[in-house]
């Protein structure tokens, strides 16, 4: 399996190239050069496999440089009992006959980010040992992505975490679990601005082709396709866990008109930088039967716009909104570069023209591809808002006594709203609702579970952080401080 660049000007690079290289050298996101296609029967065939297992059998078609022997220890690591709480890492909770949750927030620090972290944290390491290099992770965060990448490489050799978060802008258990970390190697940076401003610091430094060699900038964020191609895992387990009872048939969806309430399965991923989603697209171009991808954001909701309009208007820093979902709060979603550029076949020239047009021009015209969204990317959007988060949780909670987070509601709301949707909706959970008490007071008052000692004793830790203006000097100046030299 050969990797190329969105923008064409990147050689075919191995899945262990762009692994540490995160960004593409041209400035693009990198993506496989051919999706790998799963047959029914070979999918079949993993309907047994537990969690690592299955992951050993997806992962291993996207790095094929890796041996066999070698990712089997890296995944099993990654996966193990100690890292995540459910035997079967990722349980599925019924909520209703017509929805249910997929559980994403096993991992260290509570959400879904874990499960590509974890495995990054292991596949990494082996790579630098490998090929004896040090490697500075750059990184932005606005939320979840932050802490699960600090705790996944904590303490690990030959790394260092550079981690920028927007100031102000993050639960106090999302800071919590990043601040307090004291190891030599995590750094934390709180941006005066928003995640966009974060972002853009990542890519302008990574976009300074000398100083990330010198510096041996990597990133961990969306836009490495390593955390993508571990994503794409669970939409393959919450399928098979949510077709067991159903006959080939029926998995199949060759089944009469009566019995597609059962066997249609769609799934809805709150989605703010897009990368969940894609991850969910790819796996949908694998051939995994998903029925709809639905496409749940927030108040920010540029993608809900893009993909109900066809046109890409990305929000200015003054126009991206602080919403009680804040780690969706991003007005220009990264990943989306990777599936416009699949918009657009072979032509690469006029990809990069449109691409290059965003930049100048701030939005971008894709109406003449509208009709491929649903047609043949299944893909229907919604948005949420605060008012319907709350209702969302407090109603959840009441009909069933599962507690959702503010993101998670997100999703829910829209599944729930979507009644034209047939078949059966897996909502895809993000993180703990441990993790924004704020939100969830506010949805069920006196009903709120008190905090557990663990996260007392975590929010009551010391907390570290450098803080820094929205500059790319200063932050180079930072790093070239306080990172390891380059091997």
């Amino acid at each position: 399996m050969k990797y190329v660049s969105t923008r064409g000007q990147m050689a075919p690079a191995s899945f262990s190239d762009v692994l540490l290289d995160g960004l593409a050298s041209d400035g693009g996101l990198v993506v496989p050069a051919e999706i790998p296609t799963i047959s029914a029967e070979q999918r079949e065939s993993w309907r047994e496999l537990s969690y690592p297992d299955l992951a050993i059998e997806i992962v291993s078609l996207y790095a094929t440089d890796i041996p066999r022997e070698d990712l089997e220890k890296i995944i099993r690591a990654a996966y193990s009992a100690e890292r995540f709480a459910a035997p079967e890492t990722v349980p599925l909770t019924k909520l209703d006959a017509r929805i249910t949750l997929v559980g994403l927030s096993e991992g260290p620090t509570m959400a879904f980010k874990d499960l590509a972290m974890q495995f990054l944290g292991e596949v990494m390491p082996y790579v630098l040992q490998k090929r004896d290099r040090t490697l500075n992770i750059l990184g932005a965060t606005s939320g979840d992505t932050g802490s699960a990448a600090e705790h996944a490489f904590r303490g690990k050799p030959n790394i260092s975490v550079f981690m920028l978060s927007p100031q102000g802008r993050m639960s106090a258990v999302q800071r919590a679990q990043m601040y307090s970390l004291d190891d030599e190697n995590i750094h934390n940076i709180a941006i005066d601005g928003n995640f966009d401003d974060c972002q853009n610091l990542v890519k302008v430094i990574n976009n300074d082709a000398e100083f990330k060699a010198k510096h041996a900038i990597g990133a961990v964020n969306s836009i490495n396709f390593g955390r993508i191609c571990a994503q794409i895992v669970y939409y393959f387990w919450a399928w098979l866990r949510a077709t067991d009872a159903l006959t080939p048939e029926q998995r199949e969806a060759t089944v009469t008109t009566a019995e597609r309430e059962t066997s249609l399965i769609s799934i809805a991923v709150p989605s703010g930088n897009f990368g969940n989603i894609f991850a969910g697209h790819l796996a949908r171009q694998m051939g995994l039967p998903i029925h709809r991808l639905i496409l749940a954001t927030n108040e920010n909701n540029v993608l809900d716009e893009f993909f109900r309009t066809g046109i890409y208007t990305p929000r200015t820093r003054e126009n991206t909104l602080v919403t009680s979902s804040p780690s969706m709060d991003i007005s220009k979603a990264s990943n989306l570069e990777r599936f416009v550029r699949e918009l657009f076949g072979e032509d690469v020239d006029a990809f990069v023209e449109s691409w290059t047009q965003l930049d100048s021009e701030g939005t971008l015209n894709l109406t003449a591809f509208l009709p491929r969204f649903i047609e043949e990317f299944g893909i229907i959007t919604d948005s949420s808002t605060h008012e319907d988060r709350i209702e969302t949780i407090r109603s959840e909670f009441e009909a069933t006594g599962v507690i959702v987070d503010p993101h998670t509601a997100d999703g829910l709301t829209v599944a729930r709203r979507l009644n034209e949707v047939e078949g059966r909706i897996l909502v895809l959970e993000t993180a703990k609702p441990e993790k924004f008490g704020e939100t969830i007071e506010e949805a069920l008052g006196d009903e709120t579970p008190a905090p557990s000692p663990e996260l007392q004793a975590l929010l009551a830790l010391p907390q570290h952080t450098v803080e820094m203006t929205n500059s790319a000097d200063e932050l180079r100046d930072y790093i070239v401080e306080h990172a390891p030299a380059a091997k």
